[in-house]
This record gives C-alpha cells, sequence and structure tokens, in this order.
C-alpha cells in the first residue's frame, strides 16, 4: 500500500498490530533491546548496540507471521514502522492499549 503521509500510515500500521499479543511481543522485544543496548553503552561494549534491532526485529517479525499472519509494515515502510512502533509503544506504556485496538477494528472495517 502506499501512502502520502505518516498520518495515513499510522492507521494502517496499527492494523497491522490489531492482536494485543502482537503489540507485547513488539513491546517486550524493544524494551528489551533498549536495554541491553543501555547496558553496553554504559559499559563501553560498542557490539551491544546490536541488541536493539536484534531483538526488537527478532521479536517483532516473527509476532507478524506467527500471530497476525501478516508482513511486517517495516518491509515496505521501514522509517514510519519505527515511527509507529515508538508511537504503539507510548501509548502502551500510558495505558491506551484499548485505544489501540479501536484504531485496529476501524481501519481494518474500512479497507476489508
Amino acid at each position: 500500500m502506499t501512502f502520502g503521509s505518516y498520518e495515513e500510515f499510522w492507521p494502517y500500521y496499527v492494523a497491522m498490530h490489531s492482536r494485543a499479543a502482537t503489540r507485547w511481543v513488539h513491546l517486550c522485544g524493544t524494551l528489551s533491546g533498549l536495554a541491553l543496548t543501555a547496558y553496553g553503552v554504559a559499559r563501553g561494549r560498542r557490539r551491544y548496540l546490536a541488541a536493539l534491532p536484534v531483538l526488537g526485529y527478532g521479536a517483532a517479525w516473527p509476532a507478524h507471521f506467527l500471530i497476525e499472519g501478516n508482513n511486517p509494515a517495516t518491509f515496505g515502510h521501514p522509517a514510519w514502522s519505527l515511527r509507529g512502533d515508538a508511537q504503539m509503544i507510548r501509548m502502551m506504556l500510558a495505558g491506551r492499549d484499548a485505544e489501540l485496538d479501536g484504531i485496529a477494528r476501524k481501519w481494518l472495517a474500512e479497507n476489508r
């Protein structure tokens, strides 16, 4: 799919994460990657910088295939997907997971 702006992409991105389990796997992978990266930086171990993409994508991509049954949005829209991950995780940490469910349901109802 093509989008003219991130604002158009965002509901699609959320719809590709319509199951709460997928979103939580993303959150766990991203936070684990951030923690290990921060540890590596604090300890002066540069090789730990690879932890964020390895753990983040290493958790997220299988979740798409096994839980959602779709392809990661990263394949077609890498920059917007990264921004979407950050926005989705902020919303989850703020207790707004139900709002994400609503965005996903609305997009799927209008586009399937």
